[in-house]
């Protein structure tokens, strides 16, 4: 059920838009195990893929790819490390630094999460299926534009209150 249609405004684009946007959201905000004996938060499974990404990467190295701050990586990595899904080691080439590494076990709910986005892609693809390369193009551009115009919509409202 979409959380928008109780507007009863089905035929207006922005609030299907709206309605998808709700669903993925709770979708995202759940916990998965993605094959391992803990539960993994979107944040921690998101940081696996930097990590897998980035091999060797440090806690700055990892802040700056994130856009957060180094506290805010410190405290995502204590807690993957307890679930067992990173390894800190010293820096052989810098002993002041830490780099980050995936166990196997991380290594493991970072392939899980990526046959989700597998998964994802698959259910877009089968949507997609019978549209042209053209209306692909265009929902593409349409979604990118979207997502950029989102950034400044809200500055630019103004309520009466």
């Amino acid at each position: 059920m979409m959380i928008y249609n109780y507007f009863k405004r089905e035929n207006k684009i922005s609030y299907s838009l709206l309605g998808v946007i709700g669903e993925f959201n709770e979708m995202e905000k759940k916990t998965r195990h993605y094959g391992t004996d803990v539960p993994i938060f979107p944040s921690e499974i998101n940081m696996l893929g930097v990590i897998r990404e980035n091999e060797g990467i440090h806690i700055t190295g990892l802040a700056e790819k994130l856009g957060v701050t180094k506290g805010a990586v410190s405290q995502i990595l204590m807690k993957l490390q307890k679930k067992g899904l990173i390894e800190k080691t010293e820096d052989s080439r810098n002993t002041s630094k830490l780099v980050v590494t995936l166990t196997p076990k991380g290594k493991k709910a970072d392939a899980n999460h990526m046959k989700f986005h597998e998964k994802l892609d698959s259910l877009m693809d089968g949507l997609l299926k019978n549209a042209t390369e053209e209306n692909k193009l265009f929902l593409q551009e349409f979604l990118n534009g979207f997502a950029t115009q989102m950034g400044s919509f809200e500055e630019g409202l103004i309520y009466n209150e």
